[in-house]
């Protein structure tokens, strides 16, 4: 990331994109005509594959100038090629998310046009239902007036009955009464014969005294007979005068009826004139409420009809009189009723026609939104395969850059003065060069008097975040799911926030650190990638070097008498390391990994120094494995990421050590020496490179000296105390940036892959 002028930013470039087909191409010129020559660069896909492609060739292959001035000028072309990328990218990112807002805006407009709908159907359904009660109400009035009128008719019927009953026994007694006076006429008759018989016999009494004795049983007989006569003469004497009180009596009844009839009809006579007054009220609402009225006049007839067939008390027709008047003022409250139901059906169907004319115009608006959702749809989908295309374009570019700009990356962090430290009346050591060069990736520090520059790929001032230092990391851990190893490695003294930088604070969202934003990432990018055809199955190991003994973070059955023994270092042919019995743990989310994290943590040796309260006393490494699958291409990547914590350097005399601090620090001390031997035989392209030195050299060879993408990340202290660590640890950033390791190899084949993980 090499600096330009106006402020170490480029100059700024006119960019404007055409779209030709399927190749972009890109015209290039400067903001203003004034002194420019330059003309107008124009790239297409072809361009683009071609520079890519190039190989860079000189007339002299052993002239260095001629190669650094071909180099420069192909970067130079690679930096406008990736300037018309990411104006290219962002212009697409730019389109999309505003297809998407419209695309969003068209469904919230689509789903308040539905609610809108809603309530007006919820509106009308609430005044039908309103419409449907008064009518059930109405339809319960009409049927009580019903019931009403069929007990009036029910009782008329028992008047009549009992009427015809009251005739019919009169007639009964009538017929009793004859069918006694001829009972009581043979009587008299049987009587009259007797007597003559008794006269009979008293003349031939001389005659007939033979036959006394059979004419006294004869006597007695008869006379027995006639005593039965006798008493039947009684009882049927007996049975007239009851049967005649009983008839004087029904005489009276009928007299009274008759009175009582008479009284009706005079009453009626009153109430006819009474209804005829009735009916000409009845024939002001005859046309509002016809089916009532013609009702209410069969009524009125029945009444009439019911009042001349029988002798209806006065009471009874006052009751009648009394429901006719309610039934009257019942109709006319009921017409009322039915005028406002009439006004507000009215006023309902004036809503509905509205509504049905909104809920048209709706539809409508709904189907031209549709219709413009469906082609920000296809427009969405033509950016996104631009987007994937661009991505493509852009791994192939960005591993192109890298290459170019070395494998092995260093960044330099400065922290913040701490209280420690002596605050604000600690001097720094340390400034930032503002020259055009220099601008955020230059670092000054004052010793003794003496300025000592250094430049870096990347400069972090104290002020800079959490997020500001991974934004500079996340292409490289990206890289891990392209297929390639990547080794991220904290450098630096004691209490120079090695730690900070890879771990973050415990429990702080803003503070987190490479680690689990590196994890963060890696499982983000793995979710949008399945959209793709990806599948990723992943793999967690963590162990510490510790006094150049290797511990496994891991293991829930740690056995110190056997660790030295355990682990053991393997390299393969194609540059994977092995660690024998080390824990690997399938992890399939951020969550698992974080809770291995905090386990070992927990686990990791630490200890108190007179340079820092918690200081890391191991080696700590972390090794992400990742093997992932496209299912329509089968083609399979391998990639690994080993993010490393490395212990801090420090002085004997001023950590002020003792016992197992001592060797702890000796220990230290010797591993990162081994480190910096390594590091400045590959520096000077030696033919020996002594990794077997030291178990973390030995377990890096790898990452220094093989295919893999390296980043170190040297942590300084500002103050002014700590200015000669500071400087050693400058000095042997400058010798890592100095390295050239070879080429980064993408891991990749298109076999099927098998159901468990290969390690590397």
């Amino acid at each position: 990331m090499v600096g330009a002028a106006n402020g170490g930013k480029i100059p700024r470039q006119v960019f404007s994109v055409v779209n030709g087909g399927h190749d972009p191409v890109l015209r290039v010129g400067p903001a203003s005509s004034v002194g420019s020559d330059c003309g107008v660069i124009e790239f297409t896909r072809e361009d683009v594959e071609s520079l890519v492609n190039e190989k860079i060739r000189t007339k002299n292959k052993f002239s260095l100038k001629e190669k650094c001035d071909s180099m420069m000028e192909y970067i130079k072309r690679l930096r406008i090629c990736i300037k018309w990328f990411q104006e290219l990218e962002e212009s697409l990112l730019l389109e999309q998310e505003k297809n998407v807002k419209m695309l969003e805006s068209a469904k919230n407009k689509s789903n308040d046009m539905e609610l809108l709908m809603n309530e007006k159907e919820e509106e009308l359904n609430s005044v039908i239902m309103e419409l449907r009660k008064n009518y059930t109400a109405l339809q319960e009035k009409l049927a009580k007036e019903e019931s009403d009128k069929l007990a009036a008719m029910e009782t008329l019927t028992k008047e009549k009955e009992a009427r015809l009953c009251a005739e019919r026994s009169q007639t009964s007694i009538k017929e009793e009464l004859e069918r006694s006076q001829r009972e009581s006429s043979s009587a008299n008759q049987k009587i009259l014969s007797l007597n003559d018989m008794y006269k009979r016999l008293q003349e031939y009494n001389t005659s007939l005294q033979q036959y006394n004795s059979k004419l006294q049983t004869e006597l007695n007989q008869t006379n027995e007979i006639i005593k039965k006569v006798e008493n039947e003469k009684v009882a049927a004497s007996e049975t007239l005068s009851n049967l005649r009180g009983y008839c004087t009596s029904l005489q009276d009844q009928l007299n009274a009826t008759r009175a009582s009839s008479n009284e009706a009809i005079k009453q009626k006579e009153a109430l006819e004139s009474e209804v005829g007054c009735l009916r000409l009220d009845l024939q002001q609402v005859r046309h509002e409420r016809d089916r009532h009225l013609s009702k209410v006049q069969d009524l009125s007839n029945e009444v009439i009809k019911y009042k001349e067939l029988t002798g209806k008390s006065s009471a009874e027709l006052n009751n009648l009189t009394t429901n006719l008047l309610f039934s009257q003022s019942l109709c006319s409250s009921q017409s009322d009723q039915i005028k406002k139901l009439q006004e507000k059906l009215t006023a309902a169907e004036n809503k509905l026609e509205m509504s049905d004319l909104s809920a048209y115009e709706i539809k409508s608006g709904y189907e031209e939104q549709k219709n413009v959702n469906s082609a920000l749809q296809l427009r969405l989908a033509e950016a996104e395969l631009k987007v994937f295309e661009g991505e493509i374009l852009r791994k192939k570019l960005h591993n192109t850059i890298l290459e170019l700009k070395g494998n092995i990356r260093v960044f330099c962090r400065v922290r913040p003065l701490l209280c420690d430290d002596g605050g604000d009346n600690e001097t720094k050591s340390v400034s930032f060069p503002t020259t055009t060069e220099a601008l955020g990736r230059g670092i000054e520090l004052l010793q003794n008097g003496k300025k000592y520059p250094f430049t870096f790929d990347k400069v972090f001032v104290p002020e800079s975040s959490q997020e500001a230092v991974f934004e500079e990391v996340s292409q490289l851990v990206q890289s891990a799911l392209d297929g390639y190893k990547v080794c991220i490695f904290a450098y630096g003294q004691t209490g120079s926030g090695k730690t900070h930088t890879m771990m973050g604070a415990p429990g702080n969202e803003v503070e987190k650190g490479l680690i689990p934003r590196s994890l963060e990432q890696i499982f983000e990018s793995r979710q949008t990638l399945q959209n793709q055809g990806w599948k990723y199955e992943m793999q967690v190991s963590m162990l510490e070097i510790y006094n150049e003994t290797i511990r496994d973070l891991l293991s829930t059955n740690r056995n110190s008498s056997s660790e030295s023994a355990k682990y053991i270092i393997k390299h393969d042919a194609n540059g994977n390391t092995h660690v024998s019995d080390l824990t690997i743990v399938d992890v399939r989310s951020e969550r698992e990994v974080q809770f291995l994290l905090n386990r070992a943590a927990q686990s990791r040796s630490v200890g108190k120094t007179q340079m820092n309260e918690q200081s890391s006393r191991s080696h700590l490494v972390f090794t992400l494995r990742i093997v992932g699958v496209n299912e329509s291409t089968e083609q399979q990547v391998q990639g690994v990421l080993n993010l490393i914590d490395l212990a801090g350097s420090e002085r004997l005399s001023k950590s002020g050590s003792t016992g197992d601090r001592l060797t702890e620090t000796q220990s230290i001390n010797k591993s990162l020496s081994s480190l910096s031997k390594v590091i400045s035989a590959l520096a000077k392209k030696g033919e020996h490179v002594p990794f077997r030195d030291s178990k973390l050299t030995y377990l890096l060879q790898p990452c220094l000296g093989g295919d893999s993408k390296t980043l170190m990340v040297v942590n300084v202290s500002p103050a002014a105390s700590s200015a000669n660590e500071s400087l050693c640890s400058l000095r042997f950033a400058a010798t890592v940036n100095a390295c050239e390791i070879g080429t980064p190899r993408r891991q990749t084949s298109v076999r099927q892959v098998d159901a468990r993980l290969s390690y590397g």
